[in-house]
């Protein structure tokens, strides 16, 4: 990739320099964090491609998901904990755009993955005689190729873009990873075009899948509540649920980070709010699966039964 920059090679991410004092502390538990998010998604992925009762649709999509967020905390965090444990807070323009877009795919490709995971529990509860003969084989993996495709295309386009501003003698980011608006902010070109560009990105990938989410679950709680019996509403509404609450926890922190102001005091706020969603959303995600479905707690359980029985003997 040309970079068309003459004056800067490399920039600065100074998120955490007021945390020098307690940087070994800090290393600590985002590692342990990394660790765990690593863990538990891995456990997800092994879990869906072994297990005989995770074969429907909804946990192969949930493999998916578990994907993008490894990728999603990859991109970043290893990173983050070098110049944490190495006091060296710099990274290649390079580096940085390549990190920018693999962000960006991660972004977009999550949320089209929530997007086509509610379209699955539509077809499940308000649909469910024509269930499987509709998610086919070939359906599910056009449902899943698709956003993967489209996030790399759309993350491409809009890293070109960035590609060809220029950044001149300011090259100190003040995050802890490259985000678009702090490389727009560095930029003593004009930067009109990729802005307009990637408000029109944000606005295909965010407003119209959460359109579409709302819609589906409209149509799914009428549909539950259409069920005579309590023990069919309680079952349908527990497939959904985890689901549910995974939007919510990714719309909500978009919505925190890129909507709020990202300027003078509320910057902090805005790098905390990033921080909390690269590392503990990916977190969440295989938690929130595991304590709310019974299959993936089933499943987990004949792997570790034999385990913990073995290690007693």
């Amino acid at each position: 990739m040309h970079i068309q920059n003459m004056t800067v090679s490399e920039f600065h991410l100074v998120a955490f320099q007021n945390l020098q004092k307690f940087r070994l502390i800090f290393f600590g538990i985002i590692l342990m964090l990394y660790l765990v998010t690593l863990i538990g998604n891995l456990i997800i992925i092994f879990l869906v491609s072994t297990s005989p009762r995770l074969k429907s649709p909804m946990y192969f999509f949930l493999s998916q998901l578990s994907l993008c967020d490894i990728l999603l905390t990859t991109n970043i965090v290893p990173n983050l904990l070098n110049n944490v444990l190495t006091k060296r807070d710099t990274i290649s323009v390079t580096g940085c755009l390549t990190q920018f877009y693999f962000f960006g795919v991660s972004i977009v490709t999550e949320c089209l993955l929530l997007t086509v995971m509610s379209f699955d529990r539509y077809m499940a509860i308000c649909n469910p005689l024509h269930y499987h003969s509709i998610m086919s084989l070939k359906l599910r993996l056009h449902l899943v190729l698709w956003p993967w495709i489209i996030s790399f295309v759309l993350s491409l386009d809009i890293t070109l873009l960035l590609n060809q501003i220029h950044f001149c003698s300011n090259n100190v980011i003040d995050h802890f990873f490259c985000d678009f608006a702090p490389l727009v902010e560095l930029s003593c070109s004009d930067t009109s075009l990729v802005e307009m560009e990637d408000l029109v990105i944000c606005l295909i990938i965010s407003f119209f899948p959460f359109a579409f989410i709302v819609l589906t679950y409209t149509q799914i709680v009428i549909a539950i509540i259409k069920i005579p019996s309590t023990s069919g509403r309680h079952k349908a509404f527990s497939t959904c649920s985890s689901h549910l609450t995974v939007v919510s926890m990714y719309y909500g922190a978009i919505i925190a980070i890129y909507v709020s102001p990202s300027r003078g005091s509320l910057k902090d706020i805005t790098k905390l709010l990033s921080l909390i969603y690269t590392v503990m959303t990916p977190l969440f995600n295989p938690v929130i699966y595991s304590l709310r479905n019974q299959e993936i707690r089933d499943a987990l359980g004949k792997i570790i039964k034999p385990m913990l029985k073995g290690h007693s003997l």
